[in-house]
């Protein structure tokens, strides 16, 4: 790796004294903005103010130690890697449901209907964890904690972009629990109880859900992840659709001769958990519909979308497709206080948004509404480290414009006005006039874990938040987490 050999890029109104006059333009409409004759970048401009303001350099961080990492690296590995807090979610979901299948059997099993009802409440659970206005609802009660609250009380709260786990585990569950129920209701048939459409749309559903979870599977995810979200959406719908079957075949096969099919459908748990997650999966759909979007062409590597028909909370996402039915795409929004609407940032990555950044649409389709991510829990800490690799800006803006914390933004990327443009870079740097911004083509790629561990000390960060693809995310987390630093960034459960 190369390590910096000038002193911290970092741009104020100091080395923009025309453009103070221009900020309100600037952050607010990403308006372009022409550079004043005095707008620097270079290392004697960052040097200059570097003296004058006082601020610490990064210059000599390659000098710094770091702290030793806590816990033996096998302790370590199995609390922050294999023990992590989402994986503890879906250790928990899928204990507690083997915990009470092996108890159910040890008294000699229990009737097909309860065990229908458990397969049922488990796919409720995986279906309502994954509902835009529950996972908002769930941020919005995570995230109220004041700053005032203990540190590990925030921190601990702050993890609740983990909840993913609570989906997968509950979906392991239900097909856990629905073999099971495939035996009963095999046996059943036999037993002439049971009717054989019941077993048929069983059997059904089950390899349907098998396919979903083996295709779930991170490495196909990663590798085919267009591919995992269509067959995702389409056997979901299909498994729904035989749910409610199964479910009123269920109700029929087993009640009373006495009770009217109507009477045992009103009466039957299973029956009203199912239309509550088949309105959870519908609502999203209900609001399907094209914006209209302005574009800007930024650079062969990014394109700016502004839109009007909503204005998003800081640290959320939202989707957007031009062929609705076979796949979508979700990116980070940008709000700006006081404005209505936001803008989002697409970058080259593939051949949808290579194509999109070729040929900016005018309208596209959305649904749903913005939903929150892991940026949205900054607001929980006093100072919070800002941490975004290239096009990881996105998801950081919001917040840097928001300032319902005390931020120190550390930007790495290629030179940022040639990929994002002026307009775009001049309303970052106006709202976090002190950010750090590291040149990787000045540069070379940092030592990111030692950067961010200086800039944290120096800045004394109650913790840090970073945006960076799957594998510097990973390795910056964990490198921090091991020595006692709060650090967040996403976990690509979806």
């Amino acid at each position: 790796m190369s390590s910096p050999s000038t002193a911290t890029l970092a741009c104020s109104q100091s080395c923009y004294p025309e453009l103070k006059t221009q900020a309100e333009s600037a952050c607010g409409s990403f308006q372009a903005v022409p550079l004043p004759p005095k707008t620097c970048l270079t290392d004697s401009c960052a040097t200059s103010l570097t003296e004058k303001s006082g601020h610490n350099s990064w210059e000599r961080y390659q000098e710094d130690t770091l702290p030793p990492k806590s816990l033996p690296k096998s302790l370590r590995n199995l609390r922050y890697i294999a023990l992590n807090i989402y994986r503890r979610l879906f250790t928990v979901c899928f204990m507690v449901n083997t915990g009470i299948l092996i108890w159910v059997a040890s008294k000699g099993g229990a009737t097909t209907p309860y065990i229908g009802t458990i397969v049922v409440g488990n796919i409720f659970a995986a279906v309502l964890i994954r509902q835009d206005h529950i996972v908002n609802a769930l941020f919005l009660f995570f995230t109220a904690a004041p700053q005032s609250a203990p540190l590990w009380l925030r921190t601990t709260m702050a993890r609740v972009y983990s909840l993913g786990g609570i989906h997968s585990g509950s979906s392991m569950a239900a097909t856990m629990w629905l073999i099971y129920f495939a035996v009963n209701v095999t046996r059943d048939l036999i037993n002439l109880k049971a009717s054989p459409a019941l077993v048929g749309i069983t059997y059904t559903i089950l390899a349907l859900l098998v396919i979903i979870i083996a295709l779930a599977m991170p490495t196909f995810r990663r590798l085919h992840h267009n591919s995992f979200e269509m067959i995702h959406r389409f056997l979901g719908w299909s498994a729904t659709a035989l749910l409610w079957a199964q479910t009123v075949l269920l109700i029929r096969d087993y009640k009373p001769p006495s009770t009217s099919l109507g009477t045992a459908i009103a009466q039957a748990p299973a029956f009203w958990l199912v239309v509550v997650l088949t309105l959870s999966i519908i609502t999203s759909w209900l609001t399907l519909r094209k914006v209209p979007v302005k574009a800007e062409v930024l650079s062969n590597h990014a394109l700016r979308l502004d839109f009007d028909y909503t204005t998003p909370v800081p640290g959320s996402f939202t989707r957007i497709s031009k062929s609705p039915l076979t796949e979508w795409h979700s990116f980070a929004t940008i709000a700006v206080p006081g404005r209505k609407g936001y803008s989002m940032i697409i970058s080259r990555a593939g051949d949808w948004t290579g194509k999109a950044i070729a040929e900016p649409p005018s309208e596209v389709w959305v649904r749903g509404v913005p939903t929150c991510g892991v940026m949205n829990i900054v607001p929980l800490f006093r100072r919070v480290l800002i941490v975004a690799t290239g096009s990881g800006i996105a998801p950081c803006a919001p917040h840097v414009f928001a300032k319902r914390a005390e931020i120190k933004l550390l930007w790495t990327s290629r030179n940022i006005r040639k990929t994002y443009g002026d307009s775009f870079v001049n309303s970052i740097l106006e709202a976090a006039p002190d950010a750090i911004i590291y040149d990787t083509d000045a540069h070379g790629r940092p030592d990111l874990v030692k950067l961010v561990h200086h800039v944290y000390k120096n800045f004394d960060a109650e913790a840090v938040c970073i945006i960076a693809n799957e594998p510097i995310t990973r390795k910056v987390v964990y490198g921090l987490m091991t020595r006692g630093v709060p650090a967040f960034g996403a976990i690509w459960d979806s």
